[in-house]
């Protein structure tokens, strides 16, 4: 059963961008022809179902400047005051960059940005601004610091505007001090950076937040429905009867769209070692039984108590369908851990690409800790990258049904990340260093050891199941965990 490599796929003419599949009116049918053609891939993958599961609308998010009246002297017959960045910066030309990256962004996120025309100049017109945010509130606030001698009205702003979630940008038009009373503040996130395209990244933590406030999780385990609102975050965990999954499965025919699944990984394996065809048939049909629970309750994500059932051999092993979501950006997370589901959301938000959970093992003799599980995905550097980890098909380590065994690419630099409760995260870095071979070794198909930065003995990591994550994204996390309220604590 040994496999072809993957066709060109990235640079197949059928494929078309995931973004444009869902705003086409034929997206179902679309993937449907694709799977009879046996193209069925991950950007032409049955995503109707996200335009289901997303929260509805998105956030507003005001955009405000704290500058002079204005940056053109010609307008006014005289020159703004204008002690730093001095005259030499184009204020004006500034602005239009800065608002070119807002609104494109914010097209992008789905959020609405309400842009106040005129600066705020004075400490009348902030606390004007102030009293107007108490009748119309926002989802976020996006503060333009654009001249050093208003600081002093940036400072007023943020400490008297509330609990909005509040970014204050400024394009390196503060020294030192300027900055330390912002960033005290909880809430706040100063991002004081030339990198014009940051405040996209700005935008994307404000719409993180929201999402992350609006979002349902389903939890499949237990025989209740019940939901639970998640404090802090706010996300929603909607339980349902674990019964609900074989139940669905039950219903499911071998479709087209099933096979063509299937032949997917199959043909795109770099070998096939334990499952057999039946066995990688039952693994695809577990993706649509996932998609029709998604859809039916609607959510944008699951976590589903799978060992318990695999064991008493009422469900097949669903790592591989969990492969394909993640893939996808959608969360799946194993064994109904909705901390490592809500940890896979956010990580899916602010950096569109999978996180592989995973059960921690430290190898005190190399000081390394040794992640590994039966459920990795292999888009690891984004959704809409190109590239894919090469995987070989193997049995899950009951040897029942399939699961991937996903090679990393070894230096690879990776982030370990896991929220502790809605409060706080543990965090870090590493870097890959090796792929662990089965056999000689045992244990879940995919495992993988890192180097870590900071930790003088793995003996000592904290927390189970944290995600790793193909980057260095620390310091992205802090600014987000800081702008969030939520609590950082190092890995």
């Amino acid at each position: 059963m040994q496999s072809s490599k993957t066709c060109a796929a990235s640079r197949c003419p059928m494929m078309i961008d995931r973004r444009g599949l869902l705003r086409s009116a034929g997206a179902v049918a679309g993937a449907a022809a694709a799977a009879e053609m046996g193209l069925l891939d991950f950007a032409s993958s049955l995503l109707a179902a996200e335009s289901t599961t997303r929260p509805a609308g998105g956030p507003v998010i005001d955009v405000v400047s704290i500058c002079p009246k204005t940056s053109d002297p010609e307008r006014r017959g005289e020159r703004p005051v204008v002690s730093w960045p001095g005259y030499q910066y184009d204020m004006k030309a500034g602005e239009a960059r800065h608002m070119k990256v807002l609104t494109e962004a914010a097209k992008k996120l789905g959020a609405r940005l309400r842009i106040r025309p005129r600066p705020l100049d004075s400490s009348r017109a902030v606390d004007a601004y102030i009293q107007q945010l108490k009748k119309a509130p926002t989802d976020g606030l996006f503060i333009r610091a654009m001249e050093l001698s208003h600081w002093n009205l940036v400072n007023r702003l943020v400490l008297n505007r509330g609990e909005i979630p509040t970014i204050v940008h400024s394009p390196m038009t503060a020294f030192t001090a300027h900055l330390k009373a912002a960033r005290k503040v909880p809430r706040t996130f100063v991002g004081a950076t030339q990198d014009m395209q940051w405040p996209a990244f700005a935008l994307r933590m404000l719409n993180a937040i929201w999402r992350m406030k609006n979002a349902r999780i389903c939890i499949v385990r237990g025989n209740r429905t019940v939901d639970r609102k998640l404090e802090i975050i706010g996300t929603t965990l909607h339980y349902i009867p674990l019964k609900r999954f074989p139940d669905e499965f039950k219903k499911l025919r071998d479709t087209r769209e099933v096979r063509a699944l299937a032949d997917f990984y199959e043909k795109n394996a770099k070998k096939i070692i334990e499952p057999k065809k039946e066995e990688i048939l039952a693994a695809a049909k577990n993706y649509f039984v996932c998609r029709r629970l998604l859809a039916a309750e609607k959510c944008e994500g699951l976590a589903l108590n799978c060992i318990p059932p695999i064991v008493r051999g009422a469900i097949q092993p669903p790592c591989m369908a969990f492969s394909r979501l993640l893939d996808e950006g959608t969360v799946a997370a194993c064994e109904a851990d909705w901390n490592a589901a809500i940890s896979m959301l956010l990580t899916h938000l602010l950096f569109e690409r999978p996180g592989f959970m995973q059960d921690p093992s430290p190898n005190t003799v190399n000081n390394t800790l040794i992640g590994a599980h039966c459920t990795s995905a292999i888009r690891l550097d984004g959704f809409d990258k190109d590239t894919r980890a090469p995987y070989i098909l193997r049995s899950y380590h009951t040897r029942t049904g399939v699961a991937l065994q996903v090679l990393w690419r070894i230096g690879q630099k990776v982030t370990v990340m896991k929220f502790v409760g809605p409060k706080s995260i543990i965090l870090g870095t590493g870097k890959v260093r090796a792929n662990i071979a089965q056999p000689p070794m045992g244990c879940c198909r995919t495992a993988v050891e890192i180097d870590l930065d900071g930790v003088p003995d793995s003996g000592d990591t904290k927390g189970f199941h944290q995600l790793f994550i193909y980057g260095d994204l620390e310091r992205q996390f802090k600014a987000y965990c800081k702008l969030a309220g939520i609590e950082v604590v190092h890995i």
